[in-house]
């Protein structure tokens, strides 16, 4: 089995030293000094449970490696619209492509049925530029919840966590996924194969489309932003905006508002990945936590007034300090037959 990080971040390495350990030939798109140190010296994972490192192939050019059976993207949401015209080398007659990213995805879409089948998000791909490139047939959803940073080019700290949700747009088990899940699992990875995996992507990001632009606008940490009195309405009123708007496209939740804070706050002074890319003059990824939040709101007639505020704060915050945007302009959503 062949199997492409692309994106060799902190996730993205994570993924790669555990996979292969599974046995699969995995091989890694990065760059800069993260790339050189790979190619010297193997990439290191050093967790509570000691450390782990492992020799792979690494190439900042997809097509020095060829095509794949899997190609995971550990990129963010903008960084991956940016990379799928490179991606092309990659993808065989039967390349499937692993979307691990936070928020809303570029095919969310595909597969269902009515009003909304096929229909192209312009705030996640404008001009449907991943959905003609890619092709929405080849995606396999992947929810990811370890926390992991590089701490130096090569090493990568795992705070906590090794669970990941895997699962087809059209909601089948297919043997593709059972074959990814597989190497998962013998990699030390634990997976979990979900029919409704928009559910999954949906819980996810009802904490990141609240508790990441209030932390980077506020700058606190995720415990205040959840217990604060006034932060916390702000993070309820948006989350509850969002559940609306899923629960007309067919989401179900399984946890109440209230709870999904509390298990914020229990996290601790965690820096929210928005605040760390603020203060590191990153692009801030915005658009698949909250912009594409107020896009759909609009495709199904819901009023997202907290949200719209939040959003213009944060995305005039980010102009401003050179952050934002990362897309072209949006448009209206268009449906791609």
């Amino acid at each position: 089995m062949k199997i492409c990080i692309y994106g060799a971040g902190a996730i993205g390495g994570f993924m790669a030293v555990g996979l292969a350990q599974s046995g699969a030939e995995v091989s890694l798109i990065a760059r800069g000094a993260h790339l050189k140190a790979i190619q010297e010296n193997g990439l290191t994972v050093r967790g509570k449970d000691g450390e782990r490192n492992a020799k792979l192939r690494a190439s900042s050019d997809p097509a020095e490696l060829g095509p794949q059976d899997y190609v995971i993207v550990a990129l963010k949401a903008h960084q991956a619209w940016e990379a799928a015209e490179a991606m092309k080398p990659l993808l065989g007659p039967d390349t499937a492509v692993v979307t691990a990213q936070n928020g809303i995805p570029w095919w969310y879409f595909y597969g269902f049925e009515g009003q909304f089948a096929n229909l192209q998000l312009q705030s996640v791909d404008p001009d449907g530029r991943q959905w003609r490139t890619i092709g929405p047939e080849r995606a396999i959803a992947c929810t990811v919840y370890p926390a992991t940073e590089i701490t130096e080019p090569g090493v990568i700290k795992h705070i906590y966590g090794d669970r990941f949700g895997l699962g087809e747009p059209t909601g089948q088990i297919t043997e593709r996924l059972t074959r990814l899940a597989e190497a998962f699992e013998k990699g030390g990875l634990k997976p979990k194969i979900d029919p409704k995996i928009r559910d999954d992507i949906w819980l996810k990001l009802w904490g990141n489309l609240c508790f990441n632009p209030i932390s980077a606008l506020t700058r606190a940490t995720l415990d205040i932003v959840a217990t604060d009195p006034g932060t916390r309405a702000v993070a309820r009123g948006m989350m509850a905006e969002a559940e609306k708007i899923a629960r007309r496209i067919g989401t179900h939740f399984r946890v109440g508002i209230e709870r999904r804070i509390d298990g914020a706050a229990s996290v601790g002074a965690h820096r929210t990945s928005m605040l760390q890319d603020l203060d590191k003059g990153r692009p801030i990824e915005l658009d698949a936590l909250l912009t594409v939040v107020q896009e759909m709101g609009r495709l199904v007639d819901v009023d997202t007034p907290t949200i719209d505020i939040v959003l213009a704060l944060t995305q005039q915050m980010g102009r401003v300090a050179g952050v934002y945007p990362v897309f072209p302009e949006q448009t209206e959503p268009v449906r791609l037959d």
